[in-house]
Parts: structure tokens; sequence; C-alpha cells
């Protein structure tokens, strides 16, 4: 793989070095109520006591002994966080943000990182899988701030070619290495048109999943331009087409839909946005939903 550019390596600096301070400052709250406080772990069963949670009651005990019972759960003191995360060729576009110069690719550093920072903050491991068509890289989950600038510098440094997206290989080798419950952040702009529904759900049966979506002003398409040539960002094909045709053939409230129906807690985040405010709304419009 090509080494990273001296720009590209600056910007992995100022990346590490203020997501630490706005992830803390931010998402702290917001963090522990969605992943720390989904790592339950089964404690032991009590008799029930009025303002006790129903959807806790012992079923099986309650039938043998006639009296209700309920699980008491306690919050696991180390949870494992894995990120998957898409570094194919379509998240290396992007209409340039606020910035001018924001692609998926940054704005998937930024979230990552930031949830990366907010982990170790909490006591967390974190993980990280990346992939394109086929699992680019797997670290083992750790608690560092090291580990941090790892998981940013994998996920800016992306694969430096064109590949495709298989989503689905992603999810299953996900679900091979996270052999404990816990929590499974998957970031990417879902364009995947592969059935990856069921091996999601497979996950969110056994995880607490988040998906971040990525998006840009240019999934809603280029406008009234006319005929224009285009390339695809995975395959590296071009063709000439009507811009207006290119309007609204992956909208965002279809791929949130479908997130949800598989079971995950789903958010945007588009590349105009301030990443961490987006991540806050996200996780708390999430937490509303649970």
């Amino acid at each position: 793989m090509p080494e990273l550019t001296p720009e590209e390596l600056r910007e992995i600096r100022r990346l590490h070095l203020q997501l630490g301070r706005r992830a803390d400052a931010v998402l702290a709250g917001d963090y522990r109520s969605a992943v720390r406080g989904r790592g339950m772990e089964f404690d032991e069963v009590r008799e029930y006591h009025p303002g006790d949670d129903v959807r806790h009651i012992d079923w099986n005990v309650t039938a043998r002994t006639g009296e209700p019972f309920i699980k008491v759960f306690r919050e696991e003191r180390q949870l494992t966080v894995l990120l998957v995360v898409d570094v194919s060729g379509s998240v290396r576009t992007g209409s340039g943000g606020r910035d001018g110069r924001t692609d998926r690719r940054l704005q998937l550093a930024r979230v990552a990182g930031s949830l990366a920072f907010a982990s170790i903050r909490n006591r967390d491991r974190i993980g990280l899988v990346t992939f394109s068509d086929r699992v680019e890289h797997y670290l083992p989950p750790r608690r560092s701030r090291g580990h941090v600038w790892e998981v940013i510098q994998r996920i800016y440094e992306g694969t430096h070619t064109a590949h495709g997206t298989d989503l689905t290989e992603a999810l299953s080798f996900a679900a091979r290495v996270m052999k404990r419950r816990g929590t499974i952040v998957v970031v990417s702009d879902f364009l995947d048109a592969g059935a990856w529904d069921r091996p999601l759900g497979q996950l969110a049966s056994r995880h607490s999943v988040v998906a971040a979506c990525m998006t840009d002003p240019l999934d809603d398409g280029l406008g009234d331009l006319g005929l224009v040539e285009v390339e695809d960002a995975e395959t590296g094909a071009r063709r000439v087409v009507d811009a207006a045709t290119l309007l609204g053939r992956h909208p965002v409230a279809a791929r949130l839909d479908r997130l949800r129906r598989a079971g995950a807690d789903a958010l945007a985040v588009d590349t105009t946005d301030d990443p961490i405010r987006a991540l806050h709304r996200g996780l708390q419009a999430g937490r509303g939903r649970r």
C-alpha cells in the first residue's frame, strides 16, 4: 500500500488532537447511554417488587413458583466496541462539505475517531475492521490513546485503490471475531445493493448495533446539468448520463429505514455536518426511539 502523503499525515494529527477534546465535551453522556448503557450481563433472579420493569420478568421461574420473579442485570465493567468501517472507492467521493475539502473518507475518520476516543474515556476496548470488497484490516480490541491513533490512520488511509463494497463479508467477519456480547458500530454510506440485511440482523440479535450512514449532497443528484460524463468510484467505469436521472437514486431515508428494519440503531451524518454534533443528535434520537 502506498505511504500516506505529508498532508494526509498532518490531517490525521489534526484529527487526533481535535477529536479527543471535542469527543469528551460533547459525546460522553450520549456514548454511555447508547453503548455502555446497553452492555448488561445477567446476574440473578429475585422476587418482583412494585415499580420493577415488567419487561424483565422471568416467565419460566414465575410459572414454576406461581409468584412473579424478575431478572436482575448488572453493567459489564468493560465492554468491547468494534468499529466496522467502509473504506471502499465510494467513500473517497464528496462535494467538499462546509470547508470545501470534506469527502466521506474524512467524515468517516472523524466519526470513528470520536467514538474511539469516547470508548477509551469510558475504559472500554475498541477494535477496528475496515472493508471494501473484502476485509482490508483488523485491529483487535485494545484500550490506549496510541491505539486510537492507529484506528484513525487505518480509516483515513483507506485502500488507495478503487475497490467495490461487500458489506455482507464485513458483517460476517465481525460476527466471527466478536465472541462476547458487545457493541458494533458500522460506519458506511450503505450503497451496497447486496443482501446484507440478514447478517446485520443476526449481529443485532446478539450485540448492540449502531449504524452511522455517511451521506453527501451529491446523493440527491447533480441537478439540471444535462448530459454529463460520470465515473464509478468503485469500478472506474465511465459513461455519459442525463444528470436528471441520478436524482434520488439512493435516498437517505430509505437507507436508514432498511438499517432500522434489520435491527440497528441508525443515524445519518452528512459531509456538510459537524460530525460530532451529528453523532450527538443521532445518538440522542436513538435513545429516544428505544
